[in-house]
């Protein structure tokens, strides 16, 4: 008997002792914790940043703020603004507390501060991607993470991207660095350190591949896309094209823009020997036009050309290639 009463006494003590040991969600509303809000990494918070702010035992205290244009937060009940932009969330805890006991507020305030949302570490992606898109740079964010989220590069890209990093203060003025990073080389992985680190304010741009255009005595004619950087020539643009038609002269011609994108030159091109392997193959650059006339020698003019070259582009688009 007396070892019953014993047991029925030490349980009530434990239950009176739970019953006044005061909870968390007794003091604190439902869903006034921020802390697996986005579940984001900690970074230096910016301008336009959302935060949640948690002030254990104030409800009126805990809400989301957004930190305004310039860096700066306000909370009820404090006359003063508080700094916030640059601070780590436990450095902007530490400020907030030591405002609330500075203007009698609180006198010994528990504040939490979490990061709902970035909006000062934007990446922009732009250019050949299949989803260009305004990215987050948060944690360990790379170049590859932001294509990556960008969803990728689209058929059309080009041999380099573009990274432009934000404005630099100099002695004169601002300088803004771009870096150009070769497409292969950063998706084979051969060198790591292609694959740069954002911290947000860059302007991604992947260009457009260059592309040549055939037109002329082949069985395809059309516009191609240069896509992985290798030179373009005569014999690989037949080669798309599907080869000649049954009947072509033996002289091809390259219409070539100059240096101001303004006027086109004429290179004849031996294309009879090239085919025979009695001359060299014969380079082309981007926005190069090949007009190959049939065996009669009948030719059409250039501005013909330019026109059926825009016409064929606008109706079926470019083709796309690639030389390994």
């Amino acid at each position: 008997m007396k070892r019953i009463i014993v047991l029925v006494l030490v349980a009530m003590a434990g239950g009176r002792s739970q019953a006044q040991q005061p909870t968390e969600s007794n003091h604190v509303t439902a869903g006034a914790t921020f802390n697996d809000v986005g579940n984001l990494p900690v970074e230096k918070l910016g301008k336009n940043d959302l935060i949640g702010i948690t002030v254990y035992d104030s409800p009126e205290l805990t809400r989301t703020v957004r930190i305004d244009s310039d860096g700066t937060i306000r909370l009820p009940m404090l006359k003063q603004r508080v700094n916030a932009a640059g601070l780590k969330p436990d450095e902007l805890e530490n400020s907030i507390t030591a405002a609330l006991v500075k203007e009698n507020v609180l006198v010994s305030p528990i504040v939490t501060v979490s990061v709902v949302e970035y909006r000062s570490r934007t990446v922009t992606v732009s250019g050949a991607v299949k989803n260009p898109s305004t990215v987050e740079a948060t944690g360990s964010f790379t170049l590859l993470d932001a294509i990556s989220k960008a969803g990728g590069l689209s058929e059309n890209a080009g041999a380099e991207i573009l990274v432009t990093h934000p404005a630099v203060a100099s002695s004169d003025s601002s300088v803004m660095l771009t870096e150009r990073i070769p497409v292969h080389a950063l998706l084979s992985g051969d060198d790591q350190a292609l694959n740069i680190k954002l911290d947000g304010g860059e302007n991604i741009r992947v260009p457009e591949a260059g592309r040549v255009y055939v037109v002329g005595d082949v069985k395809k004619p059309g516009a191609y896309y240069i896509t992985d950087g290798s030179e373009s020539s005569v014999m690989k643009a037949l080669s798309l094209s599907e080869g000649l038609d049954t009947f072509s002269a033996h002289t091809a011609y390259v219409y070539r823009l100059d240096a101001n994108g303004t006027a086109r030159s004429e290179i004849p091109v031996e294309l009879g020997k090239i085919m025979s392997r009695k001359a060299p193959d014969v380079p082309l650059m981007a926005n190069d036009i090949l007009y190959i006339p049939n065996a009669a020698g009948l030719r059409a003019g250039l501005k013909v050309l330019e026109t059926s070259v825009g016409v064929g582009a606008a109706l079926g688009g470019a083709m796309i290639y690639a030389y390994h």
